[in-house]
């Protein structure tokens, strides 16, 4: 009498007999190790070889759909001008007038002069200051508003330099247009570059992007109308960011690019040309003051 053969084993787990295999590959697997199918059944194996050769979704602007719907870089940069602020607030011992006493705020605050004179740090430094605690909240709101539909749209790493073209726009305007004495702050200029983003980003999926200019549009007239409002850095915020959108989401398209990656590229491209402009402008302001 032939002894019976010993009963397969599940390939993942050699402790365990099973007397199901994949419909797929063959294989032997315990139930644990199978997932319904079509038809019959796969092992998880399998699956996860579909999900990596399967393509990922994308958005208008080529970037992968996001696993996750929560917008990390829009948190993070809230959470920066907070931090920032705090520290202000510290050292000047004061909530409301936090820019008196600052040491932070004092050696970040955009003057277009101490720019001219080697103290490049306030280029960037100075759009993470803020005056007083109505400020900051009017523009983290505002941030925190866009940012949850725009960061999901552009991709987070596109996202981020976006902002940091809008931001350098706004510095790169001021250091144009503004008093060489004159002192300005805030994250104004990366917000209304973000505003300029989203309205391209309406226009290109077909949405009516009127809130938007009337949103724009107000916020332009109460920089114009109120004393103090650095109008130059909004502008030059709304500019950069508007351009380095329709370079990720029209340009492309223009182009008539075909592939994922000719769209990133000519996106990324795009933004690295606003940048360069901005950091330019910043230079030529900077050597005309010197």
């Amino acid at each position: 009498m032939n002894p019976q053969p010993p009963a397969p084993t599940c390939i993942r787990h050699p402790d365990r007999a099973t007397g199901l295999a994949c419909t797929r590959c063959g294989r032997p697997s315990c139930p644990e190790c199978l997932r319904p199918a079509a038809v019959g059944q796969h092992c998880v194996d399998c699956l996860g070889q579909d999900q990596r050769a399967a393509p990922r979704m994308r958005t208008v602007a080529g970037a992968a759909v996001a696993r996750s719907a929560i917008p990390y870089v829009t948190y993070a940069l809230v959470a920066a001008n907070i931090v920032i602020f705090a520290i202000t607030v510290v050292q000047s011992r004061s909530l409301v007038d936090n820019y008196y006493g600052s040491p932070l705020f004092a050696h970040w605050m955009l003057v277009p002069d101490l720019v001219a004179h080697g103290q490049w740090i306030r280029v960037l430094g100075a759009g993470f200051l803020h005056w007083g605690p109505l400020h900051l909240a009017m523009n983290m709101f505002a941030l925190w508003v866009v940012g949850r539909i725009l960061e999901p749209a552009l991709g987070r790493t596109r996202y981020l330099a976006v902002y940091l073209v809008g931001l350098l726009g706004g510095s790169a305007a001021s250091m144009i247009f503004q008093d060489s004495n004159a002192a300005a702050a805030g994250a104004s200029g990366a917000v209304f570059g973000l505003f300029g983003a989203i309205t391209v980003f309406l226009i290109r999926v077909r949405q009516n992007p009127n809130q938007m200019l009337i949103l724009i549009g107000i916020n332009v007239f109460i920089s114009f109308s109120v004393p103090g409002i650095s109008l130059s850095g909004h502008l030059g915020g709304l500019l950069a960011g508007t351009l380095a959108a329709l370079g990720v989401l029209f340009v492309p398209e223009w182009l008539r690019a075909t592939s994922q990656e000719a769209v990133r590229s000519i996106g990324w491209a795009s933004i690295a040309v606003v940048g360069l402009v901005d950091l330019i402008a910043i230079g030529l302001a900077a050597a005309a003051l010197a």
